[in-house]
């Protein structure tokens, strides 16, 4: 894999058509405009006997060298001319591809990519690798076209940055639609954990866990409102009670006066207390 991303950190150093050993240098452009021509490196993806892999043998192609903005539908469309596509994994390094979920929220578990790329090309039959491998022969290809273009350069950083404004009703439908899910998933696990507790596993143990006496607040609205609410009215009980200046004066002149009648009542006590010979401060 080091040497797979050293050979394609400068392909075009080398020129198009000289590729390394094994691989099959394929000339790209993004544009009809654009003067320069890009490299991609493809060879037929091979696993050894007994490999678990998502990418069957002979009908996948390993592209290195793959630009950060080009997507899985432009490398999909680019080699729909070689036959039909079934699927196009791209991934940061070479190495086995788990099986991703479709991710369902919009905002969440967002990842910016930073550099070049490897893709794997599934094709229905094998013939499409043995054609793919043949467009070498070809002038550049277009991978972006009027009808499917590819941004790049600054119209990319102006689409970027127009697609993190969020607007806020649709932030919130999707934070609600996360907190639902969240909140299922917590209280599936305490049902779990609940109808586990107490029965003895396959080898005769018996897991045990410890809860405090006072259970948390459940994680309701309600609750949180009412946290709220109290914490507001004391807030408020504070602020009233000194207000004004003159009210914290008095406060302060107050508690002195109980202090000083505090201290004189503990002096007839205590002279009280040497009359009767009761008086033993140590």
């Amino acid at each position: 894999a080091a040497s797979c991303r050293a050979k394609m950190a400068a392909p075009e150093e080398r020129g198009v058509g000289a590729a390394p050993p094994g691989y099959t240098a394929l000339a790209v452009k993004f544009g009809e405009r654009q003067r320069s021509s890009h490299c991609l490196l493809v060879k037929e993806h091979q696993v050894r006997e007994g490999a678990g892999t998502t990418h069957p043998p002979r009908r996948t192609l390993f592209v290195l060298n793959v630009p950060p903005y080009c997507s899985a539908d432009s490398l999909s469309r680019l080699f729909s001319r070689c036959g039909r596509v079934q699927s196009v994994d791209i991934t940061e390094k070479p190495g086995p591809v788990e099986k991703k979920e479709k991710l369902v929220f919009k905002f969440f578990d967002r990842k910016t990519v930073t550099g070049f790329q490897v893709a794997y090309v599934v094709f229905r039959k094998p013939s499409g690798v043995q054609a793919a491998k043949a467009l070498s022969q070809e002038g550049p290809l277009l991978i972006s076209t009027a009808s499917n273009p590819v941004k790049t350069g600054v119209s990319k950083w102006i689409a970027s940055y127009a697609a993190s404004v969020v607007d806020p009703e649709e932030l919130k439908a999707e934070v609600d639609a996360y907190m639902q899910d969240y909140d299922k998933r917590i209280a599936e696990e305490e049902a779990k954990a609940a109808k586990e507790e107490g029965v003895p596993d396959e080898e005769g143990w018996v897991k045990v866990t410890r809860k405090g006496r006072k259970p948390g607040l459940p994680r309701t609205e309600a609750a949180n409102l009412r946290v709220l609410e109290r914490e507001k009215r004391k807030r408020a009980r504070k602020e009233l009670l000194n207000f004004y200046a003159w009210q914290h004066r008095e406060t302060k002149r107050e508690h002195i006066a109980q202090l000083r009648k505090k201290f004189e009542e503990d002096k007839q006590r205590i002279a009280l207390m040497r009359a009767q010979r009761k008086f033993r401060p140590y």
